[in-house]
């Protein structure tokens, strides 16, 4: 069952980039990522999410797996991105064990939505099965309160809690007021989750980032994720456990700032006019049908011809509209007129202005061209 997930506003205005950040198990978004938002409002708008009865997140008695998380933080993010005015927008993601696990989920079941991920102390396999039953019993029979002694030596390098007790202290102290039964489905949802097996189907680029002294996700699990996916990199750090963007936020603000900014930005710009122009129910179908024979191809057209020339200030859309409109009659592409046709719509061509492109283009393509084309805008101004 799908979560419903609280977002939180960190850092930032609606005017910037959005970034979205994810929590570990036991911990808030506002304890674990606060300090690193803060360097970072001023370049992205920062939204934090929380796990089901953790911070500001409202518990739950449902099971969830991973893609039930992934699926609940977007429908949350789109609820943010929807305010902002870009409804089904991407956005560039971080996000730390768990919520690392949830970015990689993310990249598979949404990957026109992530431009550049981030992910912290984290892996495509967490622990073992047993491991994660074993403490969701636990914590149900004897609450979050019994983790904080295991959570203080599995979270933090030799020294940290010495250095910043205020901040350490604000980590345990949202594990000891998370629901425990929240905590637990979380522990069945990592109990199930691997997908080691799919990390090659990630395009998107993916910075890893390891800490030197972390016992629950060490380098070696970090540098799976780099290499698995087809764009990684993996930074590891020393003198950092399990808890990157608290223990070391100003090494991972400007991590975060060079990766994201680094991305291709013609791919988010292309995605963006596509869904705007296509609509999302065809550019959702696109996606879905992606394989590995066109993976490459679908990265190349969002990247190119969205991204690069529709995105061109020398054409109005409906411009444009009127040259595809023209080049898909002369090549008989019939197939894909029927879709820029109502591309044509939405990018304000009239009825009556299409029936003009149309008659204007039969005069140069022929009659059997145009009896087909008509008969393709019949069906499609009619419905």
């Amino acid at each position: 069952m799908t979560p419903r997930i609280t977002a939180v506003e960190l850092a930032g205005d609606p005017s910037k980039p959005i970034l979205v950040v994810g929590p570990s198990l036991g911990t808030s978004v506002t304890a674990l990522w606060s300090a690193t938002a803060e360097l970072l409002g001023d370049s992205f708008h920062v939204i934090g999410w929380e796990l089901p009865g953790h911070g500001h997140g409202s518990p739950t008695t449902d099971a969830f797996s991973m893609a039930d998380l992934a699926a609940g933080v977007l429908a949350s993010v789109d609820t943010v991105l929807a305010d902002r005015g870009e409804r089904h927008g991407t956005f560039a993601y971080a996000g730390d064990s768990v919520g690392g696990a949830v970015g990689l989920q993310l990249l598979l079941d949404a990957p026109t939505r992530v431009s550049a991920a981030v992910l912290t102390n984290t892996g495509a396999k967490i622990g073992e099965p047993e491991g994660w039953n074993d403490r969701a019993e636990t914590v149900r029979s004897a609450g979050t309160a019994s983790q904080i002694a295991g959570s203080t030596q599995r979270w933090f390098a030799s020294g940290f809690l010495e250095r910043e007790p205020a901040r350490g202290g604000a980590l345990l102290h949202s594990l000891r007021d998370a629901d425990a039964e929240s905590y637990a489905l979380v522990c069945g949802a990592l109990a199930a989750y691997d997908v080691r097996g799919r990390l090659a189907e990630i395009a998107a680029p993916v910075l890893t980032v390891a800490g030197v002294e972390d016992a629950p996700t060490p380098p070696a699990s970090l540098e799976e994720i780099a290499v698995g996916v087809r764009n990684g990199r993996l930074v590891s750090l020393d003198g950092v456990g399990h808890l990157a963007p608290a223990e070391a936020p100003n090494t991972v603000a400007t991590l975060i700032t060079s990766h994201v900014t680094a991305a291709d930005p013609a791919y988010a710009a292309g995605m963006n006019v596509r869904r705007q122009v296509l609509g999302d129910p065809h550019v959702d179908r696109a996606t879905a049908a992606i394989t590995d024979v066109t993976r490459d191809y679908q990265d190349l057209i969002t990247r190119y011809a969205w991204g690069t020339i529709w995105t061109r200030p020398g054409l109005a859309r409906r411009d444009r509209s009127i040259a595809v409109l023209t080049a898909l009659v002369a090549g008989r592409h019939f197939e894909e007129l029927e879709f820029h046709l109502r591309a044509a719509l939405t990018n304000g061509l009239t009825r009556e202005e299409i029936i003009e492109v149309l008659l204007q283009t039969s005069v140069y393509v022929g009659v059997p061209a145009a009896n087909s084309a008509f008969a393709v805008a019949n069906r499609v101004l009619n419905d």
